[in-house]
């Protein structure tokens, strides 16, 4: 399918100067940045960089970025999941991962994760697909945020709920091995009926519960 990006930039002032929130963003455009130090919850920051690199290289592939003059503050990444997960089975084009979501410690105060989110969302780029999150409790930051697990769960569906994102039910064994994990999703308005069904068959590999 065809894969509609439109680059938007939003403008966002901080101190004496701006912050930028910007993308689909190219490959090129990530190199010449530099990414902060304290992105380092998935990987090391330049590692980090370069995955981000070639997610945006991808022909699905959506980069969202905050920076801090050539200096990457925050970014959300969107990309087809990954084909060792159940959520590639059945290979749909129109299903799409929200995967990692990171700002900096220093400017989490600032709003940029909804703001990076919405930015995607903006134009009615996202309404062909079927957006999906998977929300691990051990993949969030409860030590620098001070946050409760139950805490930042509501956290977190608080900034998927900024694009309309709704808790949905399955029965991945990773989801169901801790009540905070959840699967959010949302299915934009251009999705046809046959691709909603087949979600609802990956989302259940459990007859019964179906």
């Amino acid at each position: 399918m065809e894969h509609k990006k439109t680059y938007i930039r939003h403008t966002l002032p901080y101190r004496n100067n701006e912050i930028i929130v910007e993308g689909p963003v190219t490959p090129a455009h990530l190199q010449s940045l530099v990414m902060h130090p304290e992105l380092d919850a998935f990987r090391k920051p330049r590692d980090q960089q370069e995955a981000i690199i070639e997610i945006a290289g991808l022909p699905e592939g959506r980069i969202i970025v905050a920076r801090d003059s050539d200096t990457i503050v925050g970014y959300v990444t969107f990309h087809y999941p990954d084909e060792m997960e159940r959520w590639s089975q059945g290979n749909m084009p129109d299903l799409i991962e929200l995967g990692a979501v990171e700002v900096a410690n220093d400017y989490r105060s600032l709003g940029l994760g909804s703001k990076m989110i919405r930015t995607a969302f903006e134009d009615e780029q996202m309404e062909s697909y079927i957006v999906f999150t998977t929300e691990y409790y051990w993949h969030w930051d409860l030590k620098s945020s001070e946050l409760t697990v139950w805490d930042y769960r509501k956290m977190m569906e608080r900034l998927m709920k900024t694009v309309d994102m709704v808790w949905y039910a399955t029965d991945d064994p990773e989801i169901c091995s801790h009540p905070a994990n959840c699967l959010m999703v949302r299915i934009g308005k251009k999705v046809p009926i046959e691709s909603e069904e087949q979600f609802d068959r990956i989302r259940f590999h459990q007859r019964f519960m179906y």
